[in-house]
């Protein structure tokens, strides 16, 4: 379970080679962190998180993981607790695509869809099953505040954190009392390599920023966190600009 610091021992990220998930298990440190669970499809990157956490003296589980295979996943998250119970859970997986190659070819934005938010929806589900049969840990979901406000620039992306965001909002609510706490986790911009060619928006973060936030939001107990904090005002007022002024601004 949680030490009194609320400081995890286990722990499990789908997604795991994505950069904000390799920052949360570097700023999550040993010896708190005891065993950890990488799930992933096979890549040099997941040797390399493998590599950096053996080497830190971290038990390692790696398991083989599609998003968009939803068939697998109840086998795979399965694995994951066959392990023991798990403190934290984290989604980390997601692609963000191009706007216009999603206009162009729709079937790239169905695919993202089945990834972002499908994927998201069949993980949380079977994940907070087996944190319920525990009787407690925490899920944490990386939404975007992409998700709070459509773009014509990125709609589809930010349609798909939409849904994943409110699909982890309400999950949180329907299992108040259960033990099992869900934080949503909701970045601006974060250089990473998805992003990486993109041109840096205002307020933008590096993984490390998103990392420790999640941390400090484990440690009291949040539901959501905004990464910057002040994201959280910034979008407050653009969710409740007038559309026709909402859609003139170069975002």
């Amino acid at each position: 379970m949680m030490n009194a610091l609320a400081q995890p021992q286990s722990v499990a990220v789908f997604g795991a080679t994505s950069d904000i998930a390799r920052a949360l298990l570097v700023e999550l440190q040993a010896p708190t962190l005891q065993r950890v669970v990488i799930a992933a499809r096979p890549s040099p990157e997941r040797e390399s998180v493998q590599a950096e956490l053996a080497a830190r003296g971290i038990a390692v589980t790696v398991l083989d993981f599609d998003a968009a295979d939803h068939t697998s996943h109840t086998s795979v998250v399965d694995a994951a607790f066959a392990g023991g119970d798990l403190d934290l859970v984290v989604i980390a997986f997601g692609v963000l695509g191009n706007q216009a190659d999603f206009e162009s070819n729709p079937e790239l934005a169905v695919s993202a869809a089945q990834v972002n938010y499908v994927g998201g929806v069949s993980v949380g589900l079977l994940v907070t099953q087996r944190l319920r049969e525990q009787g407690h840990g925490t899920l944490v979901v990386l939404s975007s505040v992409a998700g709070e406000r459509a773009r014509a620039s990125n709609f589809v992306y930010g349609s798909t954190k939409a849904g994943l965001d409110v699909f982890a909002t309400g999950l949180g609510d329907s299992l108040q009392g259960t033990g099992v706490h869900v934080m949503v986790v909701r970045p601006g911009f974060v250089r990473t390599r998805m992003t990486d060619g993109l041109p840096e928006a205002p307020l933008s973060v590096g993984p490390e920023e998103v990392a420790a936030a999640i941390v400090s939001g484990l440690k009291h107990q949040r539901e959501t966190v905004y990464v910057p904090s002040t994201m959280r005002y910034v979008m407050s007022g653009l969710r409740h600009l007038p559309r026709s002024v909402f859609r003139k601004l170069p975002i």
